[in-house]
């Protein structure tokens, strides 16, 4: 199991109490992938919340009109949230994630976190009031990458 102490250093979990993390650790799983190699792809079913510990991830949209996905985001600092589909429905990936170099995730059950925060609301008001600044953020970073390329 992941060490509990460690979601204290992610701003998602920022102020949420040890027994509720200890909870979301028990639903938590490291993965290292390569450089290159997919962590999603847009379109698929969203099934998991991902974070950064080491490495980059780029996020790649799909253009009908452009032969090659644009890049629309990075994440490169350890501890950041992607994949926030896996917690939103419709639970589809709006964005392909890409590893830039050799990569270590934590990932963890959307389903499971959802049912967590459900039956804790202040955390689950707290985590939720930044997943929605987060895609806020992304969709603004998004606009100004596509806004680019046309």
């Amino acid at each position: 199991m992941i060490d509990p102490a460690l979601f204290t250093r992610f701003p998602l979990f920022q102020d949420i109490s040890p027994v509720i993390l200890e909870k979301i650790a028990a639903i938590s799983h490291e993965h290292v992938l390569a450089k290159g190699e997919a962590v999603f792809r847009e379109g698929q079913t969203a099934q998991k919340l991902h974070f950064l510990l080491k490495g980059s991830v780029a996020l790649k949209v799909s253009i009908m009109s452009k032969p090659d996905s644009v890049t629309v985001s990075f994440v490169a600092k350890a501890y950041e949230c992607f994949g926030w589909s896996g917690l939103v429905r419709p639970h589809h990936y709006t964005a392909s994630a890409y590893c830039d170099e050799e990569t270590s995730i934590l990932e963890m059950d959307g389903e499971e976190l959802v049912k967590i925060l459900s039956a804790n609301p202040e955390a689950g008001y707290k985590v939720m009031s930044r997943i929605a600044e987060l895609v806020s953020d992304r969709l603004r970073n998004s606009r100004q990458a596509l806004l680019k390329t046309l």
